[in-house]
């Protein structure tokens, strides 16, 4: 299954929370809030989940193979550090500013 696109919805500065984003796979199927971590030095991403009546989280969606894990990663990691690097370039505005709330307006 190929992934079609990546789209950071939310960055944080602090906290081990970096982003949250969407995935499109194959231009027919999207998915929300999966949630890249930086956590012992370690990029990785958590899949949206929900919380049992016990407290514990049970993913509602997952990869079932370790090839696609590492395929949706490997993208949403690569597009986030992207994402950070079009800021730092100027390419996009960064988000909160008053620029990027003119030109992203509807």
């Amino acid at each position: 299954m190929e992934i079609t696109d990546v789209k950071i919805r939310k960055i944080f500065d602090e906290g081990p929370m970096k982003a949250v984003v969407s995935v499109t796979f194959e231009g027919a199927l999207a998915l929300h809030d999966v949630k890249v971590i930086n956590a012992r030095d370690k990029f990785f991403v958590v899949m949206p989940s929900r919380k049992n009546p016990d407290g514990t989280y049970r993913d509602i969606v997952h990869p079932i193979n370790a090839t696609m894990r590492n395929a949706l990663e490997e993208t949403v990691i690569g597009a986030y550090f992207k994402y950070l690097k079009d800021i730092e370039d100027g390419i996009i505005p960064a988000p909160g500013t008053e620029k990027e709330l003119i030109e992203y307006a509807d």
